[in-house]
């Protein structure tokens, strides 16, 4: 059973800073800057949301991929079992979940960049989204708390929400908001 253990770390200066900050602590692209446009789905009642499970479509350079993340354990990071295929018609997989009664839910865009430094356990991710900037670190546990602290991050900045509770914190306060945490086009 796959278990991922992740934080996420606010960036209030930006990705450009954060591209800076981890080459200085020896972090490497291990891939490109791309788009990822994320596609969850629920029953009509809700039932994976209610019970914090998620289940997820995503296209990013032209592939797709479908995501179970199981229940969190939030305590100082996120953890959680998390199964990830891959498909070759994410339009294909949208209809068979239709056909078996699941909706569309929360939608969300990033742009996200990964990073890694030869001979360590974790990824870090570099995810420019509508709502802000974040580092997410993934990996065991004591490797996210070292690297945190190389980054010059400590526990209190952790976030072990997800995006789409972050985006809902979000739009509390701006309800003109889109219910979607999409890139809005000029």
């Amino acid at each position: 059973m796959p278990i991922e253990t992740e934080v996420k770390l606010p960036l209030p200066r930006g990705a450009t800073e954060a591209r800076a900050l981890l080459g200085r602590h020896g972090f490497a692209p291990l891939s490109p800057r791309q788009l990822e446009t994320d596609q969850t789905f629920d029953l009509p009642a809700g039932d994976l949301k209610k019970s914090d499970r998620l289940l997820r479509l995503r296209a990013a350079g032209g592939a797709w991929r479908v995501t179970y993340k199981g229940p969190a354990n939030r305590d100082r990071h996120k953890t959680r079992q998390e199964i990830e295929i891959e498909v070759s018609d994410g339009e294909a997989f949208a209809e068979l979940v239709s056909a078996l009664g699941y909706r569309p839910g929360f939608a969300y865009q990033k742009y996200r960049t990964t990073f890694r430094t030869p001979g360590e356990e974790g990824i870090v991710a570099l995810d420019e989204t509508p709502i802000g900037d974040f580092l997410e670190l993934e990996g065991p546990e004591s490797w996210i708390d070292r690297t945190a602290l190389r980054l010059g991050f400590g526990p209190k900045d952790y976030i072990t929400s997800s995006y789409a509770a972050l985006y809902e914190d979000y739009r509390r306060t701006r309800p003109a908001v889109p219910a979607d945490m999409k890139f809005q086009r000029p």
